[in-house]
């Protein structure tokens, strides 16, 4: 086993694992970060999404060896802390007022695609949105209208955002 340097969350971490073993099997056996979720396991559906320095990549076809000196993201990285508890980043409160929690195994890689798309300053219009995340779009409960859903979410968030910016 080899060890293997590099920061999740803003923390730097180390672990021990063979090279080819898989970044989500890292992320929730050995660092304890379960929010990520494995779906298919064969990089089809976007439930294993974390950010590899800034970019949104399927954890479950990435080995920990290509993560060495790289700053990860994942979902429980989103909230921020407070003394009263975490404070939930506007996208995850956008997706829970709508309750677009559904049953959950997805709900962890929409909002890191959705995080690094808004601060990509990807466009919040569903016609973008349709095209940039078509496979998360399939995984969303038809009753919330899959990209008209979606676009509404990310404007909501990016209104949030907006204003805390000023």
């Amino acid at each position: 086993m080899t060890s293997w340097r590099f920061e999740v969350n803003g923390e730097r971490v180390e672990v021990e694992a063979p090279g080819m073993h898989r970044l989500l099997d890292v992320l929730r056996e050995d660092l304890a970060l379960t929010g990520t979720k494995e779906g298919c396991g064969e990089g089809e559906c976007g439930a294993c999404t974390v950010l590899i320095d800034g970019a949104p990549v399927d954890s479950c076809l990435v080995p920990v060896c290509q993560v060495e000196g790289a700053a990860i993201a994942t979902v429980e990285g989103l909230a921020s802390p407070s003394p009263e508890g975490p404070v939930l980043d506007a996208l995850q409160q956008a997706f829970l007022d709508a309750g677009g929690a559904q049953c959950g195994i997805c709900t962890p890689g929409m909002l890191m695609a959705a995080r690094s798309y808004l601060d990509a300053g990807g466009e919040a219009d569903e016609a973008a949105i349709r095209e940039a995340y078509h496979a998360l779009m399939m995984k969303l409960h038809p009753d919330h209208g899959g990209s008209t859903w979606l676009a509404a979410r990310l404007n909501e968030a990016r209104d949030v955002l907006l204003k805390s910016r000023r």
